[in-house]
């Protein structure tokens, strides 16, 4: 039985917070472990990599030649090539639409001829972690890196009971990326930092990746501006929502892992009974149904609300990763709900297809990150560099004022570098 928050209650959104703060503040027990690793393969490099690879997944080949990945690539059913085809098109077309934002050089000329510049440069290099099984994930990942003209792209990812996923692998080649290493974990994540020497790290990971990413974030390397962590969806739907499309959608993103968060939000009052059983009688056929069952009784959450008003309240209050509004009217909703990772409108329109075909990007953000970042786009992969160029009578004319501030903050030095700069009186 799912949990459930009844809105009549006045404390509802407070009741809500602790319930999404439980999931949001759980301590990682593998910080220590992380620690180390990383220290392990900073000191010794490649010795120490292999070490763990050897440890964790017996694995002691890492830098893949080319005719292995051809080789594997080769037993790859056509009918999942033909797939990743087709999703490699609709992600590519949907994210070349923000090229041209990336390029918009934005230049001011002020009268005394000062010159501002907001110029855009992109990264370098960039480390992609895909888990070995996620061929749409790398997808996600590296085509707007791609688009945005990195220049050197560079894939990690674990072997999966000791064999390469030639799905990861012919989308890695359909994207064109020429490094790619069998590595995972913590390990992989520090080796991109210290051997590869990745100016940025993305993709999801288990807890031990993400540790080695939070741990190395702004020191070493940068990661997505977004918090990418366990799946979540919440699904609006009312008495008129199909049952089947709601339940389905909140076991799908429960089947990911014990740590997905899965929210109906609804007025109808015996949408909560059909629910729970439909749940209980979809999971008996479902192959990852123990995950699935732990993450419902773990993170699950029905919200039996009033009105429209706290509809729109608790939704912006959970600021999901993503969410369907399965109602007919959902144009009633969607402009007012400003805290989303990702909107799918209508009963046609399943948050599932999302994560291959549609498009648009599935590294969104989580963990209430919603409320003040954005999913993976071109952006994420650009720098935007400010260049100032002064002329003679414009340091003059904005240079007594600058005197006048860094005075007052008493950071003499300043104020001596902007007079060194004027014409003496």
């Amino acid at each position: 039985m799912i949990k459930v928050i009844n809105c009549k209650n006045k404390n509802y959104l407070e009741k809500l917070r602790l319930f999404l703060e439980k999931r949001k503040y759980a301590k990682s027990k593998n910080i220590k472990i992380v620690t180390r690793i990383i220290e392990d393969v900073k000191k010794n490099k490649i010795k120490a990599l292999l070490k763990y690879e050897k440890k964790f997944s017996q694995n002691k080949e890492i830098r893949l030649k080319n005719d292995k990945i051809n080789k594997s690539i080769k037993n790859l059913n056509p009918k999942v090539k033909k797939a990743i085809d087709y999703a490699y098109s609709r992600i590519h077309k949907f994210h070349s639409r923000q090229i041209k934002e990336m390029k918009n050089k934005i230049t001011y000329i002020d009268k005394f001829r000062n010159r501002i510049e907001y110029r855009c440069s992109p990264i370098e290099s960039v480390g992609i972690y895909v888990p070995g099984n996620l061929p749409s994930t790398l997808l996600m990942n590296s085509i707007p890196a791609k688009l945005a003209n990195v220049k050197n792209i560079i894939l990690a990812s674990p072997k999966i009971g000791g064999k390469l996923n030639p799905a990861v692998l012919y989308a890695a080649k359909k994207v064109g990326i020429k490094e790619v290493y069998s590595m995972g974990g913590a390990q992989a994540i520090a080796s991109l930092a210290y051997i590869q020497k990745v100016n940025k790290i993305i993709g999801p990971g288990n807890d031990f990746v993400a540790e080695a990413k939070k741990q190395l974030s702004g020191k070493i390397i940068g990661t997505e501006t977004m918090y990418a962590g366990p799946s979540e969806i919440c699904v609006l739907a009312d008495k008129n929502t199909d049952i089947n499309q709601v339940i389905t959608s909140l076991v799908s993103q429960a089947e990911h892992d014990t740590e997905s968060q899965c929210i109906l939000v609804t007025k109808d009052t015996k949408i909560i009974k059909k629910v729970n059983k439909g749940i209980n009688k979809f999971l008996k056929s479902l192959p990852r149904k123990k995950i699935a069952s732990n993450s419902l009784k773990k993170n699950g959450l029905i919200i039996l609300v009033k009105n429209d008003s706290q509809i729109l309240k608790v939704i912006n209050e959970i600021a999901p990763e993503h969410l369907e509004i399965n109602v007919k009217n959902y144009r009633k909703y969607d402009k007012k709900i400003f805290n989303a990772g990702s909107i799918c409108n209508g009963k046609y329109t399943p948050m599932s297809v999302s994560d291959y075909t549609v498009g648009t990007n599935h590294v969104l953000p989580t963990s209430g990150s919603a409320k003040f970042s954005s999913g993976l786009n071109i952006n994420e992969f650009i720098k935007k560099i400010s260049v100032v160029t002064l002329s003679k009578l414009g340091v003059e004319k904005i240079g007594n004022p600058a005197i006048t501030l860094s005075e007052y903050e008493q950071l003499f030095g300043h104020s001596q570098s902007i007079k060194s700069r004027m014409r003496r009186s």
